[in-house]
């Protein structure tokens, strides 16, 4: 796929390598969804999902634990998922995820961003059309199922396609169907490894290996933003 993608991939695994930034995200969604409907993961499946993608990260079972505690705590701040979307170095799109509980403080930081690099932000709702809400789920122990017959199986829950790679599977489907596709799987015994909402670029685009440091440079200021949950990017 050329030297641009496997800079792209090796410098996407070596982002999300920084634990330091990773923990803290993961725990305020596991509070948020602790505190949004309840703290216990069996009938939270807000929470469980959520459970699932830190222990995915090697987050340690005290740190979950606590961030589940913290949903109780009466001075808890609330936070606001919000979204931002932008244009950065050479026209790259970025979708910008949030949890916040200032506002006001997340969008100065994500516009700075995008300025120093000479882009911008733009209208909220104006790269909506640019990118498909998707629900994605990998398994990694998969060795002993049937694929096609795992298919028919999830056709009813929404499951659009199944993607199998050396050590996963991606199953995927509209973002509406997360929660029956989740709930089809687990009724089947197979453990979900991590499952997300994501958005998938409609017109990827190709950048060149030096667009792409530079493109880079910008998306790891905004992925170190305490605030930030997750980008979304055009990069083919």
């Amino acid at each position: 796929m050329g030297r641009a993608f496997e800079y792209r991939r090796a410098a996407k695994e070596k982002r999300w390598d920084k634990m330091s930034k990773m923990f803290p995200k993961l725990g305020k969604a596991i509070t948020m969804a602790a505190k949004e409907s309840g703290m216990d993961p069996t009938t939270n499946a807000k929470l469980r999902t959520a459970i699932q993608n830190a222990k995915a990260e090697n987050m340690p079972k005290d740190n979950i634990d606590a961030a589940i505690r913290r949903a109780e705590q009466k001075d808890i701040a609330l936070f606001t998922e919000v979204n931002y979307e932008g244009k950065g170095p050479y026209g790259v799109l970025i979708f910008v995820e949030c949890a916040t509980d200032n506002p006001t403080r997340t969008v100065a930081n994500v516009k700075s961003y995008f300025n120093k690099c000479g882009g911008a932000l733009v209208p909220t709702g104006s790269l909506e059309f640019m990118f498909e809400r998707k629900s994605v789920f990998e398994i990694s122990q998969f060795e002993s199922l049937d694929i096609e017959m795992l298919e028919l199986e999830l056709i009813d829950a929404g499951c659009e396609e199944i993607e199998k790679f050396d050590d996963k599977l991606v199953v995927s489907g509209d973002y509406t169907a997360f929660g029956t596709i989740a709930k089809a799987l687990e009724d089947m015994n197979i453990e979900i490894k991590k499952s997300s909402l994501k958005r998938i670029p409609t017109s990827p685009v190709e950048f060149t290996e030096d667009q792409l440091i530079e493109i880079e440079k910008v998306l790891d200021k905004i992925e170190d933003d305490d605030d930030i949950q997750q980008v979304f990017t055009n990069i083919t």
